[in-house]
């Protein structure tokens, strides 16, 4: 049997990282979240999220809608504890991992398992998958203009004197998706 090139036959993981709760966001934050799953979907990607509400939740279901494949990752350790603990969704997911890890911990797993990392609106929680990202030298797209940290972390990447990273900074989620993976194929091929 003729073994295949690994890569080749694997599709990229984007995490979509945003609020969960998202009354702080832009008016059209959750529309631009499915837009941005649609794109993914549509790319032939894969869409990683934290499998809660929100942002996250809303690129779930355009991923799906666009016939797409969305794993989610858990803080709680089992379906039960995700359901009535976390009282989190589990539809528009074709697999969910429960990693018992807490959002800390399981937040740490979503962005190393993913190849590159968008944020959406945010909080606290988005900025410290944000963080970890830039910190791992990951490819970071940022749609800006839907509020929360995607609209201050420009601003804390300057004041942070560790240089720009691989950021893209882009409103339109098409050109974003599109824009995102050059960078990847870029970092890829490098």
């Amino acid at each position: 049997m003729a073994r295949l090139n690994q890569r080749k036959h694997l599709k990229y993981k984007i995490c979509v990282s945003g609020a969960a709760e998202t009354g702080h966001c832009a008016a059209d934050a959750l529309e631009k979240a499915e837009q941005i799953g649609r794109a993914v979907a549509e790319a032939g990607m894969v869409l990683v999220t934290g499998a809660t509400t929100g942002i996250p939740y809303w690129a779930a279901k355009g991923a799906k809608e666009a016939g797409g494949i969305v794993i989610g990752l858990s803080p709680a350790a089992s379906e039960a504890a995700h359901v009535k603990t976390y009282k989190l969704p589990t539809d528009y997911h074709d697999l969910i991992v429960y990693t018992g890890f807490e959002y800390s911990g399981r937040n740490l797993l979503l962005t190393r398992s993913a190849d590159a990392v968008i944020t959406i609106c945010g909080r606290m929680g988005t900025l410290n998958e944000f963080t970890i990202a830039f910190e791992d030298n990951k490819p970071i797209g940022v749609l800006t203009g839907t509020g929360g940290m995607a609209d201050e972390v420009k601003g804390i990447v300057e004041k942070a004197q560790r240089g720009p990273g691989k950021i893209i900074y882009e409103p339109n989620p098409k050109k974003m998706v599109e824009k995102l993976l050059l960078l990847i194929e870029k970092e890829k091929n490098a």
